[in-house]
């Protein structure tokens, strides 16, 4: 850090939970960046969750404001940019509100709990232009994902055969685990895992530019009640499951290929696991977090064929203390993340096309995507995604 001027960027956080802690814990390591010039600062929460608040109250001293009311933070002065983590029914409410009090905002997936809702915060995306707004996704910060992208820019695939991503976790193989509000229509939204999962599944493949023209949905809503905490039952009207085959338009190109992208709650073997797969005539590359350190790639020059495992190690983009050797993982993901926000707002650009937070216009294709989805899913069709 010898010789940079370090700006302050002070932020305040509606919704204390598991990534609002997650986003807290990375602004205290900040230190362990290495060559970057503006960081975050905590100084406002807010929750209802008085236990949150004595966590975030114990651990930073910086924090000055403390609130159950989202509308008080965001009328801090002092509050300069926020992180919402809520559910999906108050994203419109509550990211609009931002941007009318003047905050620059990053905000959750999947910005609205249908496309509705996100049709309107882009309204106010658009009518401020003068904020800056991202939405979280900490896949594609890791080290293979950042080297399958320059790979994608590089164009060394060939022609492209065939893309599959996906996100897939076992958080509800368990039929007896009580229901929580993703599990429950009103507040995650028809999309279901799609909603809540699917745009990390998308990132990677929507800043290449391949963006699907058509989609034939599979969803799966497996258990459809579960223990509702009071002795009884309680009905579960969430996909649980969805699978999700395109047809993928090449940027600049009238040829296409197919695509497939999944996000599962139930998927035996998978305890959180997202993968990125690139099938070429050159080229081919696929990485799972199963697997954090391994990238494996493919070049076909005739012959045999055969796969080639690289040791990615801690290759990040935004400069890091950590050791190359070392492995990397998903609180250095969030820390990456992280970096690419607050360096992307100060700068207003980024040092590779792939080293940023996915922009609200990305955001709004994939609820065009997920709309389609339900509409294949119910009638059994293809349904075409006009742009």
């Amino acid at each position: 850090m010898k010789g940079i001027r370090m700006k302050t960027v002070r932020f305040g956080i509606i919704g204390c939970g598991l990534m609002g802690r997650e986003f807290a814990s990375a602004a205290a390591r900040w230190c362990h960046l290495a060559d970057i010039d503006v960081q975050p600062e905590i100084v406002a929460i807010c929750d209802t969750n008085k236990s949150l608040a004595e966590w975030f109250s114990k651990n930073f001293t910086s924090v000055k404001q403390v609130t159950a009311d989202y509308r008080e933070l965001l009328a801090n002065p002092d509050v300069e940019a926020v992180y919402i983590a809520v559910p999906h029914n108050l994203h419109q409410e509550f990211y609009c509100a931002a941007l009318e009090a003047g905050k620059d905002l990053m905000g959750e997936k999947p910005f609205g709990i249908d496309k509705a809702a996100c049709d309107a915060i882009l309204a106010c995306i658009k009518k401020h232009p003068e904020r800056f707004v991202r939405c979280s996704s900490e896949f594609p910060f890791a080290p293979a994902l950042q080297r399958i992208g320059k790979m994608i820019e590089k164009k060394v695939f060939g022609t492209i055969l065939e893309v599959n991503s996906g996100f897939l976790h076992s958080s509800d193989m368990d039929p007896d685990k009580p229901i929580n509000w993703k599990r429950m229509i009103e507040f995650n939204g028809e999309y279901g895992v799609m909603g809540d999962l699917g745009l990390h599944a998308c990132h990677m493949f929507l800043r290449a530019g391949w963006y699907p023209v058509n989609v034939r949905a599979i969803l799966s809503n497996v258990v459809k009640e579960r223990p509702d905490g009071k002795g009884g039952k309680a009905p579960c009207k969430t996909w649980d499951n969805a699978s999700l085959f395109c047809e993928t338009q090449e940027p600049n190109s009238p040829d296409t290929f197919p695509m497939t992208i999944k996000t599962q709650r139930i998927a035996p073997g998978q305890k959180n696991t997202w993968y990125f797969e690139v099938f070429g005539t050159k080229v081919s590359a696929r990485f799972s977090t199963k697997n954090i350190n391994s990238l494996e790639v493919m070049e076909y020059t005739g012959g045999e064929q055969a796969w080639e495992i690289i040791d990615m190690g801690h290759e990040t983009t935004y400069k890091s203390i950590t050791g190359g050797i070392f492995e990397f993982g998903f609180s250095d993901a969030i820390l990456q993340m992280w970096a690419a926000f607050v360096y992307e707002r100060e700068h207003r650009r980024l040092p590779k096309k792939f080293a940023g937070c996915i922009r609200p216009e990305e955001v709004a294709f994939t609820h065009k995507l997920f709309t389609a989805a339900l509409e294949s899913n119910k009638n059994r069709s293809t349904v075409a995604l006009n742009s």
